[in-house]
Parts: structure tokens; C-alpha cells; sequence
């Protein structure tokens, strides 16, 4: 527990993406129908990953690193969520069911540096 379980990158164009790290890497991608969010979850030879829709604007140039979202695997989201309000964090993005799978969501630590927290649970919903 409390290591990088999975990784994720955002697109404005989800369909480019998917096919450049195809070609470069072969990895396949997925489209997770019952995800609220256009979601391809990613499929590797080793960690997990997912693709989403660019919730929000491209940073512009030389403004610091763009780059792959890393999430936490935690056994109790809420217990570390808690944890990381108390200390100074913030929520990116609410708790969500990535049905079947887990609970994910999404913070921001004290310099804005985005990652991601989600449990294990096959009865999420």
C-alpha cells in the first residue's frame, strides 16, 4: 500500500493521443463506458494507466512541468483524504467510482502538484 499503483494522462484530444502511444509503446486502450468522464483505461506490460479528456485548459509554455498524473494506492480513500486536507492539501477532483474497480480522486499538495489517491473495491458504484 502507499506506493504509485497507476498513472494517467490528460488530452485535449483523447483520439491523438491514444494513437501515438500506440504506435510508440503498443499499448492498448480501452474505453470505460461507465466511467463518468471520457476515460480509456490503458493497458501496458506493467503499470496501470488511464487516458481522460482534459478537464481543463493546456498550461501555456515554460510555465513548469506538464506531465503524467501519478496516483497513490491507499486502503482507506476517505482516512487518507482526511490526511491530506488536514495537512495542507487540496481537492482536485471529488471522490468517484470508477465502477466495479475502485474509488479514485484527485488533490493538489501545497505547491499545486496534482495527484491521485484510489482504494481498491470491486463494489464501488
Amino acid at each position: 500500500m502507499n506506493t504509485i499503483g497507476y498513472f494517467e494522462i490528460q488530452s485535449s484530444d483523447p483520439a491523438r493521443e491514444i494513437k501515438f502511444y500506440k504506435k510508440v509503446f503498443g499499448w492498448n486502450f480501452v474505453k470505460e463506458e461507465f466511467v463518468p468522464i471520457e476515460y480509456y483505461r490503458i493497458e501496458t506490460n506493467s503499470i496501470f494507466g488511464g487516458l481522460l479528456k482534459r478537464p481543463a485548459p493546456i498550461p501555456p509554455p515554460q510555465s513548469g512541468t506538464n506531465a503524467f498524473v501519478c496516483s497513490v494506492q491507499v486502503e482507506n480513500f476517505d482516512k487518507t483524504s482526511e490526511l491530506i486536507l488536514s495537512n495542507g492539501g487540496q481537492i482536485a477532483l471529488p471522490k468517484f467510482a470508477i465502477p466495479s474497480r475502485c474509488w479514485q480522486g484527485y488533490f493538489v499538495d501545497q505547491d499545486n502538484n496534482t495527484f491521485g489517491v484510489f482504494e481498491v473495491d470491486e463494489n464501488a458504484k
